[in-house]
Parts: structure tokens; C-alpha cells; sequence
């Protein structure tokens, strides 16, 4: 499985930004797609996750009611819209694909990782 994320930049605080991660040469049809953000000299921490078929939706109480986790199955393409952002949102951003049918909230339950995108919000 290939992913490539895409739609990181610059984003003023209280601005708006949306991500993408395209599936490709897929294996396996996932279970869910996950993003992740990690900020420097920090650990990965997940942020929020879909299930690819059913569509329910899961995230961390930080982005809770400004960030949406969506995806378009006939695509292959899952997104991030990440409103009201925070100076605190700035990270490399990731996406991934899990295999499993739980553990969503953990970096061990996924086994396909985009190349991250950087998301760097202004005060």
C-alpha cells in the first residue's frame, strides 16, 4: 500500500486547512484510515481515524469539533478539514492505513504511513 498525503502549509490561527492521503497499490482493503501529528522533539500522537467502510468516526479530544476525518471509497482518498487551527496544530501531519479492526488510536494499529505533511500555523 502506498500513501501520499498532501494540503500541509501555512495556516493563520483561526484559518482552515484540508488534507488529503491518496491509496494506491493497495493489498488490502483497510479497515480504517488514521491521521497522526507529531510536533518536534515529540512523540507521534494520533489525532483522528475513519473506518474506511462503515464511516464512523474517532477523535482526540484536542480537534475535537475543528478537525473532520472524511473519505471518498470510489477515490481512495481519505481527508483532514482542519478548522479554527491552533498554533499548537502546527506538525507534520500523517495518514495511515490499518489493517485491524481496533487499536485505531495507536501507531501499532496501522501498518501503511504516508511521508508526512507539514502543517505550520501562524499566531
Amino acid at each position: 500500500v502506498q500513501l501520499q498525503a498532501s494540503g500541509g502549509g501555512l495556516g493563520q490561527t483561526g484559518g482552515s486547512l484540508r488534507l488529503s492521503c491518496g491509496i494506491s497499490e493497495r493489498t488490502y482493503s483497510p479497515y480504517a484510515m488514521g491521521w497522526f501529528r507529531q510536533a518536534p522533539g515529540k512523540e507521534r500522537e494520533f489525532v483522528a481515524a475513519i473506518a474506511w467502510s462503515g464511516g464512523s468516526t474517532y477523535y482526540e479530544d484536542p480537534v475535537k469539533g475543528r478537525f473532520t476525518i472524511s473519505r471518498d471509497n470510489a477515490k481512495s482518498t481519505g481527508y483532514l478539514q482542519m478548522n479554527s487551527l491552533k498554533p499548537e496544530d502546527t506538525a507534520v501531519y500523517y495518514c495511515a492505513t490499518s489493517p485491524y479492526g481496533s487499536h485505531w488510536r495507536s501507531v501499532y494499529g496501522y501498518t501503511d504511513w504516508g511521508q508526512g505533511t507539514q502543517v505550520t500555523v501562524s499566531s
